[in-house]
């Protein structure tokens, strides 16, 4: 046996004593792109159900927050970037190994694809704002166009929404240098996060009594799917490589396990979940409008820690005796 001994000057910030490059704007990103998936399906499947009587948010008004959300978590993303001026290389290209190049451009189809959506609906959800457009030729046109062919924009919307909430999964997983995102569970797991945080927006902000406990339900159903897809990702995680276990100790008596199981598992699961078989039952009408906020958080949450732990896992792991004072005294 060979043993190396590793010795460098570096002072980085960033990457010491472990790598934090990507902060709260990154997994803000990944929330609102994984809620924006959600809005978009819920809105599509509420329209080929022909659910307008049922569900009027969900499949009138609901799309128009899609480009809404997504912009929102472009931002943060566009904050994110170091070199701002060349976010268009993106679209210079198209690298079919790549999960950001896949990511970049399934989030260029998802704004036209979303508007069509809108406009669909536009004279049934926002009859104000028709009447404004229909004055014009063009976008009378437009709009009876949408509607015409509205059941097959809902068509095309699902692919592309699941798409895109899978793939904030997918964008972790795909970095094998980190072990803690070393998992195909991810993307799924991200997935049905994204459909669970959508349906809560849907019950928090449905103005019909019968919307809202559909919604409840689908997102009950959604919690508990949810928490099997965690269950996989601790087995997957626990039964994996010494530096994935290694790893997952940071969720598991580490400085993350306290975020992990009170406020994500917790708070933005269980209680959401027991709150929402109470209100299904009758019980407990005047904390409904808390379980959707608790499941916000939670998908927020969720995005943050794996944020955080993946950076901190790694394949290698030299011990470091790190000294500010030596390296001051080196300049």
């Amino acid at each position: 046996m060979q043993e190396e001994l590793l010795v460098t000057a570096r002072d980085n910030a960033l990457i010491d004593p472990s790598l934090h490059i990507w902060t709260w704007e990154v997994a803000m990103y990944l929330f609102m792109g994984g809620l924006t998936a959600g809005v978009m399906v819920f809105a599509a499947v509420m329209t080929l159900m022909k659910k307008d009587e049922e569900a009027p948010f969900t499949s009138t008004q609901l799309a128009v927050l899609a480009p809404v959300l997504l912009s929102l978590g472009m931002t943060t993303l566009f904050l994110d970037l170091e070199h701002k001026l060349y976010v268009y290389r993106f679209y210079t290209a198209f690298q079919i190994t790549s999960p950001m190049s896949w990511g970049a451009w399934i989030l260029l189809i998802i704004y036209p694809i979303s508007i069509l959506q809108i406009v669909s609906t536009l004279r049934s959800g926002y009859p104000t704002v028709t009447a404004f457009s229909d004055r014009v030729a063009l976008g009378r046109l437009i709009t009876n166009w949408c509607e015409m062919h509205r059941r097959e924009i809902a068509l095309v919307a699902i692919p592309f929404a699941v798409a895109l909430g899978i793939y904030t999964g997918i964008l972790l997983s795909a970095f094998g240098a980190r072990p803690f995102w070393n998992s195909g569970v991810l993307g799924p797991l991200f997935l049905v996060s994204g459909l669970s945080t959508a349906a809560a927006l849907v019950a928090l902000f449905a103005r019909q009594h019968s919307e809202k406990k559909l919604f409840t339900r689908i997102d009950l159903v959604l919690i508990i799917a949810e928490l099997a897809m965690v269950a996989l990702f601790l087995i997957n995680m626990a039964t994996g490589s010494g530096q994935q276990i290694e790893a997952l100790q940071s969720i598991m008596g580490g400085s993350y396990t306290l975020i992990f199981w009170v406020l994500f598992v917790g708070i933005g699961l269980l209680i959401p979940l027991l709150l929402e078989l109470l209100e299904i039952k009758g019980i407990g009408k005047s904390l409904a409008m808390l379980a959707p906020v608790l499941v916000l958080l939670g998908g927020y949450v969720l995005r943050q820690v794996m944020l955080d732990v993946g950076q901190e896992s790694s394949w290698t792991n030299y011990p470091t005796q790190y000294n500010s004072e030596l390296l001051e005294r080196l300049k």
